[in-house]
C-alpha cells in the first residue's frame, strides 16, 4: 500500500512539472511543441519509453537530435521538482538541491519557476507534506553503486546521480546511490563489499574480475562527438604551440602527466604505444607524474607545467563542445587514422567501462539492473547527464587481459604458485592424453628406429655414390662451411695441390690455398671471394687466381664459388670448383708470342714492299750531303772563302743528315722485336711517326693528307711499334684503295677524337671505292684479301693487336665514297679506374 502511495505521489509530480514546461513554452510564443508530447519525453512516466509509446511516436519525433533531447533534459532538471522525485534532496542557500544519498550539486529550487507555476507549485507540495510520512515509511534497502572519480568527486555525481536515481525508479524496491571511489580506494571498498555494483575503467574491472571475482552485467556506450560508442582509447596531447613536439618519438627527454598507474585510458594505453617505439615513460622521460583526474592533466598541459598529458578518449572533445577555442590549444600526438570513429584517438581501442556485480550481489538484483540498463534510451535524461548513448551487452575485454599482461600489470605482475597436486587436479584430462600420447610415441620409437636403421644404410649408400661421383671428376671440389673450413675435399684437389683430406678438412682453407698473392703480398680474407659467397647469397666466378700448393708452389686456376642452402633456404656455407689452368696460360702465352713473331714477319714484309720507296727517301738527304760537300771543299779551296756561304752550306748539311738519321731510326724501330711492355703514347704522335715512313709513297701516288687531330686527347697505355704496325697497315690499305681512281680525288683523312673521356677513337678515312660488299662479314679474317698479290694478314693482325689492348677495330662504310675503319682504345685514366 505503501509503494502505490509513493508511486502515484510521484506520478502527480511528474504531472505538474509537465504542465509547469508546457506552460513556459506557450509563455515563449513556441506553443507546445510536437517533442514534447507525452510519446517522445523518455523522462515522464515510469521513466523510459515502452514499445507502445515508441509505436506512436511519429518519425519526425524519432529523428530529433541529441542537442534537442539535452535542451529537454536541461528544463526537466531546472522545472520537474526534484523535491517530489526524491525526498532525501535539501536546498541549500544558493537555491540547489543535495541529496542525504550523496553530496552531488542539486537542481535548481521553486525560485526558479515562473510565477504562474508557484500557486500549483505550493498546492502540490501540500499534498506532498501530507502525505510525506507515508513516503519515509517506504524507505526501500540501498544499493551503493561505486563509480571511479577519474573527473574528480563533483562531476562524478553530477553525471551519475542521475543513473542512480534511474534504477530506483525503474526497481523501487531499492534506493540507488552513487559512491564516487579514486583509484585508491576501489580496491579496498570491492574487498570489504561496502559497494554492491562497480562501474570503472576495464584495467581496474580485470584487477578486480582476477582477484575478487567480480563480473560484468552490461557495457556502457559512450556518447563522443554526438556518436555512441562503446570502444575508447588513450589520447597523447600537447600543447599547440609546441613546435619540438611532433610526433611520439620527441616524448624523449620531456615532461610527462598522466591521470594515474591504474588508469587504462589515462596511462596504461599510453604506455603501450610508447613501448611499441622503444620509449620507457619511467626512464625515457624527463619526469613522470599523475594528475589524479584527467581535467587536472588538461590544465597542466594547458598550464605549461607538463609538456606532454594522457587522457581518455572524450576529455577534449568535452572541452572543445564546451569551449571552441580549446581546439586550438593542444595537439593529439601518434593520432590513429580511423574512418569508422569521429573521435581523437592515439591508441589502439579497447571495451567501454563495464557496469560488474561483486560476489556478494544477489543475482536476480544483477539481472534486474542489467535489463534496466540495457533498456535504457539514448534519450533518457540520466544518460543525458552521464552524456553517454545508453548500454550494451558485455563485450569481450581479453584485450585488456593482454594489455595487462604485456606491462606486467596487476594482476599479472607475479605468478603465482601452481603446485604439482593443482597441476593434476586441473588438467588430469591431459595427463590422461599424454599418457596415451606417450605410449603411442614409444610405439611410433620403435618404428622411427627400424626405419632410421634403413636410412642411415641408404645414407651410406649414397655418401659412397656422391664421393664417386666426386673422385671422377677432373676438376677440385671442396666444399667450404660459414666459419671459412672445408667440410669435404675429392681426390683431384689432392691431385692438383698436393693437399690431403686430413690436412684441408676442419681446417681454413683460405689459409691453406689461397693466402698469398703472386706479388708476394698477403691476400686478406675479407676479400676471398669464397667468404663473399656465402656471407651476400650469391655465386661468384673468377677468372684467374692462385692456389698454393703443399710444396710451397703456386699454380694459376680459375674457379667458380656456389651458395649451399639448407631445407629451409638459408645459406649454412658454399661449395668450390676450381681448375688448374696452366697448360691453357702456356698455350695463350705461345699463342701471343706468335701473334708477335707474325706481326714481326708482316712488318718486314711492309718494309720490303717499302724498300724502294725508302731508298728514294734515303738517297735525297744523302745525294744533298754529298753536294754540300763538294760546295764547301771548293770554297775553302778558293783561298779565301766567304764564311757566310760556308756555314750555310754545313746547315744544309747538318739538316739532310738529321733528316736520314730519323728515317733510318724509324725504320729500324719499326722492324724490330718489341718486348711486350705498355708505355704511354700520344696517338697523335704515333700517326706523325707512320706518315714519315710512308711519305715516299704518299707523295708518289698524289694523295692529299688531311689531319684532323683533336690535341686535348688523353694518352693510352700500348705497345708502341704495335700499335705503329695497325696505324700503317690501315694508311697503306686506304692508299691501295685509291690507286684506281682519279689523282684529283685521292684525299686521306685522318682524325683521332675522345669517346666521352674513356677511350681515343682513331679513323683512317679514304676517298676509294670502298670495300667488296662480299667480303665484309669475313674482313678482318685471316688470308682473306682483294689485293692480287695480298696476303691478307693485314687486318687480322691489327684487329689481334686491338684486342689484346682492349680496343675494337672496326669497318665504316661512307655514305657516298670510299672507307672508314675505325679503331678504339682506352685512356690510361680509365685503365686506372677499371
Amino acid at each position: 500500500m505503501q509503494r502505490v502511495v509513493k508511486k502515484a505521489l510521484e506520478r502527480m509530480a511528474l504531472a505538474f512539472a509537465e504542465f509547469v514546461i508546457l506552460a513556459h513554452n506557450s509563455m515563449d510564443g513556441g506553443g507546445t511543441s510536437p517533442r514534447m508530447s507525452e510519446g517522445t519525453r523518455p523522462w515522464m512516466g515510469e521513466g523510459r519509453t515502452t514499445q507502445e509509446q515508441l509505436s506512436r511516436t511519429t518519425q519526425e519525433q524519432l529523428s530529433r537530435t541529441k542537442q534537442e533531447a539535452r535542451v529537454e533534459a536541461r528544463i526537466h532538471k531546472q522545472y520537474c521538482l526534484p523535491e517530489l522525485l526524491d525526498p532525501g534532496l535539501r536546498r541549500d542557500d544558493g537555491g540547489f538541491y543535495s541529496s542525504e544519498r550523496h553530496s552531488a550539486p542539486g537542481i535548481p529550487s521553486f525560485r526558479w519557476f515562473p510565477e504562474y507555476g508557484k500557486a500549483m507549485a505550493g498546492t502540490v507540495w501540500l499534498l506532498l507534506v501530507l502525505l510525506a510520512p507515508v513516503t519515509i515509511l517506504a524507505e526501500a534497502p540501498q544499493i551503493r553503486i561505486g563509480v571511479l572519480s577519474h573527473r574528480g568527486d563533483e562531476a562524478t555525481l553530477r553525471n551519475w546521480s542521475p543513473t542512480a536515481d534511474y534504477l530506483t525508479r525503474v526497481i523501487p524496491e531499492y534506493r540507488f546511490l552513487i559512491v564516487p571511489l579514486d583509484f585508491r580506494e576501489i580496491e579496498p571498498a570491492v574487498k570489504s563489499g561496502s559497494v554492491d555494483f562497480l562501474l570503472a575503467n576495464p584495467g581496474i574491472y580485470v584487477n578486480m574480475e582476477v582477484r575478487y571475482r567480480i563480473s560484468r552485467i552490461a557495457t556502457l556506450n559512450n556518447l563522443i562527438n554526438n556518436e555512441a560508442s562503446n570502444l575508447f582509447g588513450g589520447v597523447i596531447f600537447t600543447r599547440a604551440d609546441r613546435d619540438d613536439i611532433n610526433s611520439l618519438d620527441d616524448l624523449r627527454g620531456k615532461t610527462l602527466i598522466a591521470v594515474d598507474k591504474t588508469s587504462l585510458g589515462g596511462f596504461q594505453m599510453a604506455w603501450k604505444e610508447l613501448e611499441k617505439i622503444g620509449i620507457d615513460p619511467y626512464r625515457d622521460t624527463a619526469s613522470l607524474s599523475f594528475g589524479g583526474t584527467h581535467d587536472a592533466v588538461v590544465q597542466a598541459v594547458r598550464s605549461g607545467a607538463a609538456d606532454v598529458g594522457m587522457v581518455r578518449t572524450g576529455i577534449l572533445e568535452t572541452m572543445i563542445e564546451d569551449d571552441r577555442t580549446a581546439a586550438k590549444k593542444f595537439t593529439v600526438l601518434g593520432q590513429k587514422q580511423d574512418h569508422m570513429r569521429l573521435f581523437s584517438h592515439s591508441t589502439q581501442l579497447y571495451p567501454e567501462w563495464p557496469f560488474s556485480k561483486l560476489q556478494h550481489t544477489p543475482a536476480p538484483l544483477a539481472r534486474r539492473v542489467a535489463i534496466a540498463l540495457l533498456q535504457m534510451s539514448p534519450l533518457e535524461p540520466a544518460a543525458q547527464w552521464g552524456e553517454y548513448a545508453g548500454w550494451t551487452t558485455p563485450l569481450e575485454y581479453q584485450p585488456v587481459h593482454e594489455l595487462l599482461r604485456d606491462l606486467h600489470l596487476p594482476p599479472y605482475d607475479r605468478p603465482e604458485r601452481f603446485t604439482l597436486a593443482d597441476a593434476i587436479e586441473k588438467y588430469w584430462y591431459w595427463l590422461l592424453v599424454a599418457l596415451l600420447f606417450l605410449m603411442f610415441m614409444m610405439i611410433m620409437t620403435s618404428w622411427v628406429v627400424r626405419l632410421n636403421r634403413a636410412l642411415k644404410k641408404s645414407k651410406s649408400m649414397l655418401e659412397r655414390q656422391h664421393n664417386l661421383i666426386l673422385d671422377s671428376v677432373a676438376d677440385g671440389i671442396y666444399g667450404v662451411d660459414l666459419q671459412g673450413n672445408a667440410t669435404f675435399i675429392n681426390k683431384a684437389v689432392t691431385e692438383i695441390t698436393g693437399w690431403r683430406a686430413k690436412d684441408l678438412i676442419g681446417v681454413n682453407q683460405h689459409q691453406i690455398l689461397h693466402h698469398t698473392k703472386a706479388d708476394g703480398s698477403p691476400n686478406p680474407g675479407s676479400e676471398c671471394p669464397v667468404y663473399l659467397t656465402f656471407r651476400e647469397g650469391k655465386p661468384r666466378y673468377v677468372a684467374e687466381d692462385l692456389f698454393w700448393k703443399k710444396d710451397g708452389c703456386c699454380i694459376p686456376v680459375e674457379y667458380s664459388s656456389t651458395p649451399i642452402r639448407n631445407e629451409q633456404g638459408n645459406v649454412v656455407g658454399s661449395v668450390v670448383v676450381f681448375r688448374d689452368i696452366s697448360a691453357r696460360k702456356q698455350a695463350a702465352e705461345a699463342d701471343h708470342q706468335y701473334q708477335m713473331e707474325l706481326a714481326h714477319v708482316a712488318r718486314l714484309s711492309t718494309m720490303g714492299e717499302m724498300a724502294s720507296g725508302m731508298a728514294h727517301e734515303l738517297n735525297q738527304p744523302l745525294t744533298a750531303i754529298a753536294t754540300s760537300a763538294d760546295a764547301c771543299i771548293r770554297l775553302l779551296e778558293s783561298g779565301t772563302p766567304p764564311t757566310d756561304r760556308v756555314l750555310d752550306v754545313l746547315e744544309t748539311i747538318s739538316t739532310q743528315a738529321r733528316r736520314a738519321g730519323g728515317i733510318i731510326a724509324q725504320l729500324r724501330q719499326f722492324v724490330r722485336k718489341e718486348e711486350p711492355r705498355h708505355t704511354q703514347v700520344q696517338i697523335n704522335q704515333l700517326i706523325e711517326e707512320v706518315l714519315l715512313l710512308l711519305e715516299p709513297e704518299i707523295r708518289k701516288a698524289g694523295i692529299r693528307v688531311v689531319r684532323d687531330f683533336d690535341p686535348n686527347i688523353h694518352p693510352v697505355r700500348a705497345q708502341h711499334i704495335q700499335i705503329d704496325q695497325v696505324i700503317l697497315n690501315l694508311i697503306r690499305n686506304a692508299i691501295e684503295a685509291m690507286a684506281e681512281i682519279d689523282r684529283n680525288q685521292r684525299i686521306l683523312t685522318l682524325r683521332t677524337c675522345c669517346a666521352g673521356g674513356n677511350a681515343v677513337i682513331t679513323s683512317v678515312e679514304d676517298s676509294g671505292p670502298g670495300a667488296d660488299k662480299e667480303l665484309l662479314d669475313k674482313l678482318f679474317d685471316p688470308f682473306v684479301t682483294s689485293k692480287p698479290r695480298g696476303m691478307g694478314l693485314g687486318l687480322s693482325i691489327s684487329m689481334a693487336i686491338i684486342n689484346a689492348h682492349n680496343g675494337n677495330l672496326y669497318y665504316d662504310a661512307k655514305k657516298h665514297q670510299g672507307a672508314i675503319f675505325r679503331f678504339t682504345l682506352p685512356v690510361i685514366k680509365a685503365a686506372n679506374e677499371h
